[in-house]
């Protein structure tokens, strides 16, 4: 286990939110001091949580969450999350590592070399960049300053709940987000389960 600096809580407001497909829900969004990389991370608290609440690492993804990009999931993934976690109790994590962290230039940079065949983590590693470079350090500290040591996790990416492990966190159990696919994400939907072993059914996403 890795011992990291204490964040704390640095102001909380009450925001309800409004999806595109009329689904409200109220929310309290919580912002913090002293998280090690310096970034604007928000916890949208939502529903009542428990003492072992449903939570969400949700990345920033500017094209999928505010544009309805259809090139990946993570729109209605977000959708999909807050939805569930306010009927259990828990949090959402919004942190600002757009394009698995390598920033919202390098990943449409990401997709151009997509559209000449690499899937999206060798095109980061053509433009030198690491396959998925984001940390979690951030989010364990956030979840500690929200008094949140033991959570399930709302995730298909194994390595979310390895490295909140290993930041001290009691991921008990990892629940599988359900699966979106367009005609122009399958791809890049088989290439997270291939890669990086994504727990998404396989032979669900056929290439049409």
């Amino acid at each position: 286990m890795t011992d990291i600096p204490a964040a704390t809580q640095r102001s909380r407001v009450r925001v309800p939110l409004r999806f595109g497909d009329g689904y409200r829900v109220d929310s309290e969004l919580v912002t913090f001091h002293g998280l090690v990389d310096g970034q604007e991370h928000l916890a949208v608290v939502l529903g009542e949580p428990g003492p072992n609440p449903l939570v969400r690492l949700h990345s920033e993804c500017l094209t999928g969450d505010v544009f309805g990009s259809a090139r990946c999931d993570c729109g209605p993934q977000l959708r999909e999350a807050v939805e569930r976690i306010a009927e259990r109790g828990g949090v959402l994590l919004y942190l600002r590592q757009e394009g698995r962290g390598i920033g919202l230039y390098n990943k449409l940079d990401a997709y151009a070399l997509q559209d000449q065949g690499l899937d999206t983590y060798a095109a980061n590693t053509a433009l030198g960049l690491p396959e998925d470079g984001r940390d979690y350090t951030a989010a364990a500290q956030m979840l500690k300053a929200l008094g949140i040591e033991s959570l399930d996790l709302l995730s298909n990416n194994p390595d979310k709940a390895g490295q909140l492990r290993d930041l001290g966190i009691d991921v008990r159990d990892r629940v599988p987000t359900g699966v979106f696919t367009t005609a122009h994400n399958v791809r890049y939907l088989r290439a997270k389960v291939l890669q990086t072993q994504h727990t998404l059914p396989l032979g669900e996403l056929s290439v049409g």
